[in-house]
């Protein structure tokens, strides 16, 4: 019964997160639209006051969870960067393979 609770309640979290994120966006785009200085840094004070909210809920989440989720979760991340940074050498392997193709132009080889 506490494992379903927990997990309600996470849910919950997760969408007070959700919405506070959908906030800022809000509150952002309406500053960078507004003229006005001093309402521009209100609404840019208001939306830093969301991300602090946003920080605050998921610290709750991350206190709930148990050590098997954070693990699965960090393994999941790690995996994540390692298969972003297999695509980027292979994209980089590949760029470099077309550079070489492709040669100088005859006008830089023939500056004589």
């Amino acid at each position: 019964m506490q494992n379903k609770k927990n997990q309600s309640s996470v849910g919950l979290m997760i969408q007070r997160c959700h919405k506070w994120r959908l906030r800022r966006k809000q509150l952002i785009d309406q500053a960078r639209s507004v003229s006005d200085e001093i309402e521009r840094e209100r609404l840019l004070q208001a939306a830093e006051h969301c991300v602090r909210m946003t920080n605050a809920e998921q610290e709750k989440i991350d206190s709930i969870r148990d050590s098997k989720e954070k693990s699965a979760a960090m393994a999941e991340a790690e995996a994540e960067i390692r298969d972003e940074e297999k695509n980027t050498d292979n994209a980089d392997a590949t760029k470099s393979e077309n550079d070489e193709e492709i040669g100088f132009p005859d006008f830089i080889t023939n500056l004589n």
